[in-house]
């Protein structure tokens, strides 16, 4: 990683908040929303409403990687895949 968090803001529901990711991040994410033909906001409201107790720069993180993770094994990812253990 080159960067430190770099903080944007996203509307969720509209209500507005902050989010701190990395650089890389924000690049994954945005390329993910585009490539699911959404925006970042309404991704963004996706995976709030999904996180449970988890932060939500901590959530978009680990949606990142699960989608990466889905894209190495040949798969489309699911709400299902992306909140499942590491080791499952």
């Amino acid at each position: 990683m080159t960067g430190r968090p770099q903080k944007h803001s996203l509307t969720l529901r509209g209500h507005r908040t902050s989010v701190s990711l990395e650089p890389e991040f924000w690049a994954a994410f945005r390329a993910l929303a585009a490539r699911r033909g959404r925006g970042l906001n309404d991704l963004a409201a996706e995976i709030d409403a999904a996180r449970g107790d988890q932060g939500l720069a901590s959530a978009i993180r680990v949606h990142i990687l699960a989608a990466l993770q889905d894209d190495l094994r040949g798969l489309e990812p699911t709400d299902e895949r992306a909140n499942r253990p590491a080791d499952a």
